[in-house]
């Protein structure tokens, strides 16, 4: 299995094949799971002092916390998903 970050911000990374959900912070059931991550020690604040702007469930349980957009991460997956199944094709001719 390939090992594969994603960056988060501020040169904060985090493991692509390890993100469930990137979700936006604003709803009350989604500020009530932050709250309950930091509570339990299983939350990664990785905004430096910036305004939370997505919230990421890793399949850890662990929360992650960025001030990158939502749809900015999400594009660095989906780019990074195409420029490793390129490199497995090439990989394999």
């Amino acid at each position: 299995m390939a090992f594969s970050l994603i960056n988060i911000g501020f040169g904060n990374m985090a493991a692509a094949n390890r993100i469930m959900a990137i979700i936006s912070p604003e709803s009350a059931p989604v500020k009530r799971i932050v709250q309950e991550s930091r509570d339990r020690g299983q939350l990664i604040d990785a905004t430096y002092g910036r305004k939370t702007r997505a919230v990421l469930i890793m399949d850890t349980g662990q929360i992650i916390l960025s001030a990158v957009q939502p749809e900015t991460i999400s594009h660095r997956l989906l780019t990074k998903d195409i420029v490793s199944a390129e490199s497995e094709e090439l990989d394999e001719e």
